[in-house]
């Protein structure tokens, strides 16, 4: 069974739509840690509910970024993951953490990369009344949401729609998203060889263009 260790900073509502592809068999692997940057937020209780071990590093007990994700590589190296998977961790991460994982270190984020790195994506899409919104899946480098991308999922964005709705319907795209990737990814249909994705012939994102959700 391949092993999925799951870093998170809040709710956690990532890590319960990949515990739960786990549990379902849709994805050939497990959760066998998470570990949370932030004390007491509700994914650690998602976690708890699963039975999955889970333990929290505090960045705010670090003097800088490089000492902090040190202390977060050696945990995470101790874990001896097949796959890392950031689900809403809102740590920038440095080349101490990124350099040695690159290939197995992956994040979601709420836009459709290249645009709107960063955060507030949702109100910069709705400011700039873009047609389409959605989610990225790439692989985790030093630059913030700059690695290579292995999927995106699109929806056609409804200006009339509320910031909230908005946040709810890109949530239902990326539970559905990035549980089919990690998937694909322990399945060996996904890798990545000189900084470029690669692609098995029956990998269902292969043809590097949005999914379209509605």
């Amino acid at each position: 069974m391949k092993r999925i260790v799951v870093l998170i900073s809040g709710s956690g509502s990532n890590l319960e739509a990949i515990i739960e592809a786990c549990l379902s068999q849709r994805i050939n692997g497990e959760v066998v840690h998470v570990i949370s940057n932030v004390p007491d937020v509700f994914g650690l209780t998602r976690a708890a509910k699963h039975k999955i071990p889970s333990s929290v590093i505090n960045h705010n007990n670090f003097n800088d970024r490089e000492s902090f994700d040190r202390e977060l590589y050696n945990q995470v190296s101790d874990l001896n993951p097949d796959l890392v998977v950031l689900a809403g961790f809102m740590r920038i991460l440095t080349s101490n953490f990124t350099n040695p994982l690159k290939g197995k270190l992956i994040n979601i984020h709420p836009s459709l990369l290249p645009k709107y790195p960063g955060l507030n994506t949702h109100q910069h899409a709705i400011d700039n009344q873009d047609s389409h919104h959605g989610v990225s899946i790439h692989y985790v480098t030093e630059e913030l949401d700059g690695g290579p991308i292995i999927a995106q999922g699109a929806m056609k964005l409804d200006l009339q729609s509320s910031l909230e709705e908005v946040v709810d319907q890109i949530h239902r795209i990326e539970h559905n998203l990035y549980p089919r990737v990690i998937a694909e990814l322990l399945d060996m249909k996904v890798g990545l060889k000189d900084n470029t994705v690669q692609f098995s012939h029956d990998s269902e994102f292969k043809d590097a263009q949005p999914l379209q959700f509605n």
